[in-house]
């Protein structure tokens, strides 16, 4: 079975920098694309950004490009998204997924993953 945990979220100020993890396990971590998402109280679950297998990465452009960037660490079997100049916007739970045979259409779409973690709080304060 398939775990995922992520940590590393808390409270910032604005502008600042958090790096959030997501360990996998019962799985094959190399296999899986990785994405982030996240949800904040009243609106719908949003894309993040996500990772393939091969380390080819996407962000939702609008949002959070050149602030945050995505990688992974398959000898930790880990994704790791770190977030700088962090504004109140921000706020929100955030939930690392995973998918296999993810096309990179599709790598936006929360149906496209197979695996939730738990989600981890990130609160920006202005």
């Amino acid at each position: 079975q398939v775990q995922l945990v992520e940590s590393g979220g808390g409270l910032v100020q604005t502008g600042g920098s958090l790096r959030l993890s997501c360990v996998l396990s019962g799985g094959t971590f190399s296999s899986y694309t990785m994405g982030w998402f996240r949800q904040a109280p009243g609106k719908e679950r949003e894309f993040v950004a996500a990772i393939t297998w091969s380390g080819d990465s996407t962000y939702d452009e609008e949002s959070v490009k050149g602030r945050f960037t995505i990688s992974r660490d398959n000898a930790k079997n880990t994704a790791y998204l770190q977030m700088n100049s962090l504004k109140p916007a921000d706020t929100a739970v955030y939930y690392c997924a995973a998918g296999l045979l993810v096309v990179r259409s599709a790598l936006p779409r929360p149906h496209s993953y197979n695996y939730w973690g738990q989600g981890t709080q990130v609160t920006v304060s202005s």
